[in-house]
């Protein structure tokens, strides 16, 4: 982006830029722990994820003060307008990815010690390193400028979306070959989906990204398999 007359205008811009760096590394850190904490069953890190979120809220807020005084006192045009409102969208995603990994962190206690069997921890862990490599790697494509990147990460959200559905009939076995395993299932099942969700929030944030450095919209079409809110074939 080309500098401007007014260096605290590039000042401005530049703070806005590391919140939104900032933002996406804590929220990598939150649903890492937070899946460490599901899968070791560790209600102290959890807590620490729960906490965290109110940092995560504090930086959006941040945010949003800065990019909304930038607006009414610079008047951005083009290039930087682009920049600032893609930078409040994009904080949005990253602080309901922190929620979402909120939402984690806290079913760590009613899934309870030893509920998990390895296989089904493996397959949970599985889930989160995918969606951990697309939180991560969205900013630092978009920090780099690689437009072509961008558009790859959201399409890989494909990836999370078959993982899913994996998880979702490897619980749903578990609950069907033993009800005593229904209600830790039942709370996994949504951990998962907060997953799935997070990487759906990835794939916004991508978008948006695309957007502030080309000034184009990807295609509105995208990969998309979550095959469990399919409806069954008929009998």
């Amino acid at each position: 982006m080309a500098e401007h007359t007014v260096t605290s205008f590039d000042d401005d811009l530049a703070h806005i830029s590391r919140l939104v760096g900032a933002m996406a590394d804590l929220a990598g850190t939150m649903v890492g722990d937070a899946t460490r904490a599901l899968i070791e069953s560790d209600t102290g890190l959890a807590q620490r994820v729960v906490s965290d979120d109110v940092v995560m809220d504090a930086r959006q807020r941040e945010l949003d003060n800065r990019a909304i005084t930038l607006i009414a006192k610079r008047q951005p045009m083009a290039d930087d307008l682009r920049a600032v409102v893609g930078a409040i969208r994009m904080a949005g995603d990253l602080e309901r990815i922190g929620d979402l990994a909120k939402n984690i962190a806290k079913r760590v206690g009613a899934v309870g010690q030893g509920s998990m069997s390895r296989d089904l921890s493996h397959s949970i862990d599985a889930m989160a390193q995918l969606v951990l490599i697309q939180v991560k790697g969205v900013v630092e494509e978009y920090s780099a400028g690689d437009t072509a990147a961008l558009a790859r990460l959201r399409n890989d959200d494909e990836r999370i979306d078959v993982k899913y559905t994996s998880v979702f009939r490897e619980l749903l076995t578990y609950m069907m070959e033993d009800p005593r395993n229904i209600t830790a299932c039942t709370h996994l099942l949504f951990c998962a989906k907060n997953l799935e969700r997070i990487g759906d929030h990835v794939t916004n944030i991508a978008e948006n990204a695309y957007y502030v450095l080309t000034g184009e919209q990807l295609p509105a079409a995208r990969p998309k398999t979550d095959e469990t809110a399919m409806p069954a074939p008929a009998a």
